[in-house]
C-alpha cells in the first residue's frame, strides 16, 4: 500500500490545559516519517470518553493507521481501555503474560500488588496485546475494515519502547509506503522573504513530488526539501541534485547541508579546526553551555562557562576593569570585549564568547534600551562584537542572544565575520 497516512491522538487532560507538553507525537512523528509514512493530523483530546470516540470516528475514517497514547494506567482517569473495549465490542480479559510480568515489576520493586494493579492486566479480547517491557500498561492493536488502531501508553519511555520493539516491525511488514526523504539547508545572515526571492527561478521547477518549506528560527533559516516516491535510490539523487543548486545560488549564507542545531554545528566546527571554546555569560545566565553540553564529546572543545551575573564576578574572574564598567556600563561593546578576552584568557580557551544585555525592564542599566544586547567573539589575533536589539519578552530574548552567539562563534571560525 503506498503513502500510507497516519493520525496521533494524544488523551489526557493535563495536555489540554498546558500542564504537560504533547512529546510523544512529535517523537512518534519523526520515527514514522523515517519510515516513509506521512502524519495527516496530531489530535489531543481530554478524559472524557464522548470526545476520545468522537476522535476516533473522525480519525478512523481520514487515515489507514490511527495511534493513540494516554489514559492506559489503572487510575479511575485512566479511560481508554475500557473505551476500546466497548467500541470494538469486545470483553476484558485477563493476559496471562501481562500479568506476570506486572507482578513480577512490583515484586522487584518491593510494592504492595493491589487489586487495581490486576486490571493493568486486562485487555479486550479484541486485539492484539503489545508487550510493554519497561512498564506495567500493555499496548493494544486492533484491527476495523483494512484500518489498523493501536494504543499506547502516556508515559513517553515507556510508548518509545512498545513503538521500537512492537509497532515498528509491524507496521514494516504489513505496510509497504513510498519513501519519504529530505535534504536540508541551513542559512544565516538574510530572511525568508530575501531567501525567497534569490530562488524563485529554482522553486518554480522543482516537480509536484519535491516540495520545499522555509522554516525561519532566531537568526536561522532552514530550507527543507521533502520528495517522495517509489524508487528511493533515483530520488535521493534527485534531492541531491535539487539541494546543490539551492545551496550554489546561496553560497554566501550556508551553515550547514544538515539539518542539525547550532550547538552540533558550532561543536562540529571546533573539531575539525581543533579549537577550544569558553564563554562569559551575564544576560544569558549559562544558557550557552547548556546547548553546548547538550552535545555528546562536547567535552572534547568546551573549556567551561563563566556566568558572570554580577558586575563583581566580571572584575574578579575574567579581568574586566572597574573603569570600563563605571565609564560604558555592563551592558556595552567595551564591557563585552573585555568579557570575550577575559573568558579565553581565564579558561585557557582558543577562543572566547562573551554575551551581555539587557533583556527585560529593571536590569539596572536605565540608560541602556530593553532588549540591547552585545556579543563578543574573541582570540589571541582579534576581537569582533556586534550589537542587537531583540523585541520579544524576556524568555525570548534570552533564547535569541543564545542562539546568536552561537552563530557568531561559528561565523568567527569560518572567518565570516
Amino acid at each position: 500500500m503506498a503513502n500510507i497516512q497516519v493520525s496521533i491522538i494524544t488523551i489526557g487532560d493535563e495536555l489540554l490545559i498546558g500542564q504537560t507538553v504533547d512529546t510523544n507525537s512529535a517523537w512518534m512523528a519523526q520515527r514514522l516519517n523515517d519510515l516513509g509514512i506521512e502524519i495527516k493530523r496530531i489530535v489531543s483530546v481530554g478524559d472524557i470518553a464522548k470526545d476520545i470516540k468522537n476522535a476516533l470516528d473522525e480519525e478512523i475514517a481520514a487515515a489507514d493507521i490511527v495511534l493513540l497514547t494516554g489514559g492506559l494506567g489503572p487510575t479511575a482517569d485512566d479511560i481508554t481501555k475500557p473505551l476500546l473495549c466497548k467500541y470494538f465490542g469486545g470483553d476484558m480479559v485477563v493476559n496471562e503474560e501481562v500479568l506476570n510480568h506486572v507482578k513480577h515489576i512490583f515484586e522487584v520493586r518491593k510494592r504492595p500488588f493491589l487489586d487495581r494493579n490486576l486490571k493493568q492486566a486486562e485487555v479486550p479480547d479484541t486485539c492484539q496485546v503489545l508487550f510493554n517491557k519497561l512498564g506495567t500498561a500493555p499496548g493494544m492493536l486492533f484491527e476495523r475494515n483494512g484500518k489498523v488502531i493501536i494504543s499506547l501508553p502516556g508515559v513517553p519511555f515507556e510508548m518509545m519502547g512498545i513503538m521500537e520493539d512492537e509497532v515498528i516491525p509491524y507496521l514494516q511488514q504489513n505496510f509497504i509506503s513510498d519513501a519519504l526523504l529530505h535534504r536540508s539547508i541551513v542559512t544565516a545572515g538574510e530572511g525568508e522573504s530575501f531567501i525567497a526571492e534569490r530562488i524563485a527561478d529554482l522553486e518554480t521547477t522543482l516537480p509536484l513530488h519535491v516540495r520545499l518549506a522555509y522554516l525561519p528560527s532566531a537568526g536561522i533559516v532552514r530550507l527543507r526539501l521533502t520528495g517522495r516516491g517509489a524508487d528511493k535510490q533515483r530520488l535521493v539523487k534527485e534531492l541531491e541534485m535539487y539541494q546543490d543548486q539551492i545551496s550554489n545560488r546561496l553560497e554566501n549564507i550556508v551553515v550547514s547541508l544538515h539539518d542539525l542545531p547550532l550547538e552540533h554545528i558550532l561543536g562540529r566546527t571546533l573539531l575539525e579546526k581543533q579549537k577550544t571554546i569558553g564563554f562569559a555569560e551575564s544576560c544569558t545566565g549559562g544558557y550557552i553551555a547548556h546547548h553546548i553540553t547538550q552535545v555528546m564529546g562536547s567535552a572534547n572543545y568546551f573549556q567551561g562557562s563563566v556566568v558572570c551575573y554580577q558586575n563583581e564576578i566580571k572584575e574578579s574572574l575574567l579581568g574586566v576593569k572597574k573603569e570600563t564598567l563605571d565609564k560604558h556600563g555592563a551592558v556595552s561593546e567595551q564591557t563585552v570585549i573585555e568579557m570575550a578576552n577575559g573568558a579565553r584568557r581565564s579558561l585557557k580557551a582558543d577562543i572566547g564568547l562573551g554575551v551581555t544585555g539587557l533583556l527585560s525592564p529593571g536590569g539596572g542599566e536605565d540608560h541602556v534600551p530593553v532588549g540591547t544586547v552585545w556579543i563578543g567573539v574573541a582570540d589571541e589575533n582579534r576581537t569582533v562584537t556586534k550589537e542587537f536589539r531583540f523585541h520579544y519578552d524576556r524568555p525570548r530574548n534570552k533564547d535569541m542572544a543564545t542562539q546568536i552567539g552561537m552563530l557568531m562563534a561559528w561565523k568567527f571560525l569560518e572567518d565570516k565575520l
